[in-house]
């Protein structure tokens, strides 16, 4: 880059799910701290998910904290992102049943 630009130093989130509660926040940093977050999490085979305006919203919970119901539906996406890219399902899922004659014509 040249001229007066600065580069924004890499955030990260991390969360940790159980399937029983509200998704809630293990790890938030920049720079240092999230390179080292992404690199744990890569050497653990976690799926890294980049969405920039999610990570700016979750970096303002404390740690510990539940996320807030009103980003329910985008951690959700993350989610499924996760379980699809480790090719697993959540406990106790079930898909739709699915006819198995093809619809007549």
């Amino acid at each position: 880059m040249s001229g007066g630009e600065r580069k924004t130093p890499p955030a990260a989130v991390a969360l940790y799910y159980d399937g029983r509660r509200a998704p809630r926040l293990t790890a938030k940093g920049r720079g240092e701290v999230a390179e080292a977050i992404m690199r744990l999490a890569r050497e653990h085979g976690v799926p890294l998910h980049e969405d920039p305006a999610l990570v700016d919203l979750l970096s303002r919970l404390e740690l510990g904290e539940e996320i807030p119901r009103a980003l329910y539906v985008a951690v959700a996406e993350v989610i499924a992102f996760a379980y699809m890219v480790r090719g697993k399902v959540p406990e106790g899922w079930k898909p739709p049943h699915r006819n198995s004659e093809p619809p007549s014509a």
